[in-house]
Order: C-alpha cells, then structure tokens, then sequence
C-alpha cells in the first residue's frame, strides 16, 4: 500500500502532500428489551489527501483509488484558489520523517472471536436488568471498530497504524407509578476483547443504582460544596477546560485566546491537569496522529497555572509552541482536526474518607449524564449522589445538574483525591465523532458548585 500512495503523491506540484488510505471495519449488536433489534458487520474504506500550496491549505477525500489523481489536481486546485485570498499563508511546524508499522498488544483480538459469541455476551448482559420487575427498558449494544490505517506524505514518513476498540454501552429504565429513572453502564477499551467480559457484577450494580433512585430525594437547588467522582471530574476536565486547550478551538476567538495564554494563572495551586495519549491500554492510546506526528504527553496545567496545548502542524506554527501529536480523524471520510486523547486531573494525597471528612456538609455526585458548554460556562448532569452531613452518607438524590463558570471552578478546586480511574467508554462529538476520546481522574472537591435542583 505504500508504494501506490507514493506513486499517487508523486504527481503532485505542491511544497507538501500527504495521502491517508483507511480500511474501517464495524460490528454492532444491539438489544431494546429482550428484542436483538441489530446485528452484522460491515466494511468500508477511502482516501484522504492533503496540500499545503503557495500558503494555501486544501483537503479531499474520495473512495476510489481511480479518482486519485483527479483528486490530487482538485485540492491543489484549491489550495492555489485558497492562497489567493488568505492575508496570512499557512505554514507547517517541522516534524520528524517517521516510517514504521504498528499494531497495539491485544489480550484476545476481537477479530477472532465469533458473532455467536459476541451476541451470547450482550444477551447475558442485557438480561441481567431484565430480572427485575421495576426494570422498564434495557438498551444493550456492542461495538467493534477497526482501523487499518497507512499514511504517507511527502517528506518522506510512512505509517502503518492499527487503532481497534471494544465496548459494551447499556441503559436500564427503572419506573414506579409515573417516575422514571435510569443509569448507563458501560466498558470497554482499546486493548483487546477482554475489556467487555465479566460485566455481570458492573450491570448488577448499575441495575440497583436504577431502582434505589425511585426512592431517592430530588435535590434542592442552591449552592454546595460537592465532590465528584472520577467519572464526572473527568468530564468537567474534558468539557468544561479540555477543548479550549485544543488551540483549532481558541485561534479565532481573541478573548478566549487572550485568557489562555501559557503561564496564565486559571485554577487553584494543587490543580494539575495533563492529556497522555502515550498511556499503554488505555481507551485513548495511539502512537502517531494522522498527520503521521508522534503523540507525547503534555502537561496542560502545573500548579493551576496553563502550561501546555494540543496542537496540529499548522496551528503549533500558528502559536509557535511545541507539536503535541493530536490531530485525530474520525475516519477514511475526515481531514483530522485537534482532539484530546486520555485527558485527566492528576491525583493528589487525600483518601476519599478524608475529603469526606473536610467536606463534612455538602454532596457527593457520580456519574456523567450528558451536559452542555456555552463558552465560559458549563452544565453537566450527574446520573446520582448522596448528602454528606457530618462527613457521612445521608440519604441518596437524584435529579443532578451541576454548572458553573470555568475558571471560577478552577479556582474553587480545594481538593485533590489519591484515587485515579479513567474511563473504559469514551466518546467526543466535536466537528466529528472519536469513540478513543478518553477522560478520568481521581475525586476532587469543589466549593460552591451551583446544583440545580427543586
């Protein structure tokens, strides 16, 4: 496959090229109740070329390798077009000519194993809820994606790439009289088959979190000192913070770049925040991103203060700062654009029972439940939590939303768990989907979180 990209670049008159070639293959079953509403795999493959020329930048995708060369003329075509009417000409940061062939360590390759086993472990997953009467709707689904994916430009790197990711995604409704609750759950990873098997005891506790929150309190609204879980501290960091660190997101917003200057003090003095894509067995690993950049571990913010950014060839020229490895396409259909990999807030030293102990009064909040940022300002959904009086659970809520402000709740960070989960589902639907995008971290302690509620 190398030797027919290059064959295909070799045509063109630009001061740089590259070609991605992509094969996707896709399995998906899924269940609503006890009926199996999908099942099957499918596979799809395409091309995309990119050229930067006289300062211009074009992209094109097409699915046939016939049409390269007409393709090839296209984006030159527009790239000469686009160089014509920009004040400022694209440029691309150095990077180093990489060539290599790279497929990830899998315990148990989900490409050898058989549908029948793969549908028998969603119908078992999917049941479990179904025991219990007060359990309304299940919604069960498996999904496999593989990419093959090769990459050549012409500084002369070629990459070979395997990215191969599992999960399983579940919902349980739980209703009593006209009141409806339910609770995801969830698993899964990049690393092999074995990330969706031995759920049961995931899919029981989920389940019970369902029907206990029939009887759970609505929360008053008002404004409390919370922690939250891994899941959902994980969240803000991606949502709330973790997109303004993407420089694509920020280049053209003058007052948002004006406040994430590096060196810029954002968050209070025990808040550290890094993406780490590198990280072995995680959701969010990858090697080299697909402009054919290594990816590397950047420290966004060190002591609250804004230490890093994501970046792409053209926007670390932009910003003159470091190439980071994070521009990421959803497939063989997209020009990549920046996206975070495993974006997490670094442990600290405190125990859970002992931030309970500092909190004495407030709540607890786990679980992402959707949620929405509108610049400065977010609101997310929590899936459940519990009061806190005295430093002890008293009695379960339900009905969560929290919001706020970015860089006040930065700031009102006072405490830093020594836990660390990241997530085993991930998911980002900026400008494209990436199914690898990965977000965790231990419990943090927020003061004065306004909670929405009754």
């Amino acid at each position: 496959m190398f030797e027919k990209l290059k064959k295909i670049l070799n045509n063109s008159k630009a001061e740089y090229a590259d070609i991605r070639y992509e094969k996707k293959t896709s399995t998906n079953i899924v269940f609503n109740k006890k009926d199996l509403k999908t099942i099957g795999a499918n596979s799809t493959d395409g091309f995309v070329i990119r050229v930067l020329k006289n300062g211009g930048f074009a992209t094109i995708a097409f699915t046939k390798q016939d049409d390269a060369a007409k393709a090839l003329k296209i984006a030159e075509e527009n790239a000469e077009l686009i160089s014509r009417n920009i004040k400022k000409p694209v440029k691309f940061a150095e990077t180093e000519v990489i060539k290599e062939n790279f497929s990830p360590i899998l315990n148990e390759d989900p490409r050898k194993i058989s549908m029948e086993e793969k549908l028998e472990l969603v119908r078992k997953y999917n049941n479990i809820p179904l025991k219990y009467e007060k359990i309304t709707t299940t919604s069960t689904a498996y999904f496999e994606e593989i990419r093959e994916k090769y990459f050549v430009n012409s500084e002369g790197s070629e990459i070979n790439e395997s990215l191969i990711t599992v999960g399983i995604r579940g919902r349980a409704t739980a209703k009593e009289r006209n009141l409806l609750q339910d609770v995801r759950i969830g698993s899964g990873g990049s690393d092999g088959f074995y990330s969706v098997k031995n759920q049961e005891e995931n899919f029981e506790h989920k389940t019970k979190i369902a029907l206990d929150l029939l009887k759970a309190t609505p929360v008053q609204g008002g404004s409390y000192n919370c922690i939250l879980n891994p899941s959902l501290a994980g969240v803000f960091a991606h949502e709330a913070f973790g997109h303004f660190s993407e420089a694509d997101i920020i280049e053209a917003l003058p007052a948002m770049r004006a406040k994430m200057q590096i060196g810029q003090k954002i968050g209070s003095d025990i808040l550290n925040i890094i993406d780490d894509a590198t990280m072995p067995n995680q959701l969010g690993f990858y090697k080299y991103d697909d402009e054919g950049v290594r990816v590397r571990k950047v420290q966004l913010i060190k002591n609250g203060i804004l230490s890093g950014r994501l970046h792409s060839r053209r926007t670390a020229a932009e910003f003159n700062e470091p190439l980071s490895g994070h521009m990421i396409a959803e497939d063989y259909r997209f020009s990549p654009i920046v996206r975070m990999g495993n974006i997490y807030i670094v442990p600290g030293k405190t125990s859970l029972n002992e931030m309970f102990e500092k909190l004495g009064n407030g709540l607890y909040i786990l679980d992402a439940k959707g949620g929405q940022t509108a610049g400065e300002n977010f609101t997310f959904g929590g899936q459940y939590g519990y009061i806190i009086k005295d430093g002890k659970k008293a009695g379960m809520i339900r009905d969560l939303n929290i919001s706020g402000n970015l860089y006040q709740t930065l700031k009102y960070i006072s405490v830093v768990g020594d836990d660390f989960v990241l997530g085993k589902t991930g998911g980002c639907g900026k400008g494209q989907l990436n199914i690898r995008s990965c977000h965790g971290g231990p419990h943090i302690l927020i003061n004065n979180l306004v909670v929405g509620g009754i």
